[in-house]
């Protein structure tokens, strides 16, 4: 049966066999090993706990709450992608527009002061931007992890690794963001000021942030 793909395919038929087992109430290795089979064939871990919940309805709890112990065990050794030093946070969708590629921010503090994490998958940057300000400003930049590059209007880019210090004047012009194969994260300090805001530019010429690599 399991050959039959062109019927359907491995990650249904695993599904099938894990929601079979779950209703017999069959809870020792035979079990352990299909939902290790199902998460092989692409069942992640939330897609298998709404599974034996959706189940538990039609064949009773006491039968779910005997899997989920199984369930922990087999997908203990998940972990996102990458994480950083600092917490990879949220996909970064308020400024997604302004960067190619995927990025995430993770704030770390609010008040006086503001910084967050900020991680960029490989290949992400974001697009040439100025911080203005009336008074003060700027930004400072702390790599905590991966590598990266920086990158002001005019001159050369310069790569980053942990423990790198960037500091941005308002007013200039510049980019930054990870290598094309490492992910990249730094520490994005705000330098308090009056009427501060960022001004988006441009992308990164393609180009141009390939021939860096």
């Amino acid at each position: 049966m399991w050959s039959r793909t062109d019927k359907l395919d491995l990650k249904t038929r695993c599904i099938v066999t894990v929601v079979c087992l779950l209703a017999k109430g069959i809870t020792d290795n035979s079990l352990k090993y299909h939902i290790e089979n199902a998460k092989k064939h692409g069942v992640s871990k939330v897609e298998m706990v709404e599974i034996i919940t959706h189940a538990a309805f039609y064949v009773g709890w006491p039968n779910a709450w005997a899997v989920f112990p199984l369930v922990r065990e087999a997908y203990a050794e998940d972990k996102p992608a990458y994480e950083p030093m600092f917490g990879l946070g949220e996909p970064n969708d308020g400024f997604a527009q302004y960067f190619d590629g995927q990025s995430y921010l993770n704030p770390l503090n609010k008040d006086g002061v503001f910084f967050a994490n900020v991680t960029f998958e490989p290949g992400c940057r974001n697009h040439w931007h100025v911080h203005q300000a009336k008074e003060g400003g700027g930004q400072i930049l702390l790599v905590t992890d991966g590598e990266g590059y920086y990158q002001e209007w005019g001159k050369p880019a310069r790569k980053l690794h942990p423990g790198d210090v960037v500091y941005i004047a308002p007013g200039i012009k510049h980019w930054h963001g990870a290598s094309k194969d490492e992910w990249f994260a730094h520490l994005s300090l705000e330098v308090p000021g009056i009427d501060c805001h960022n001004e988006w530019l441009e992308p990164v010429k393609e180009e141009e942030y390939q021939a860096l690599q």
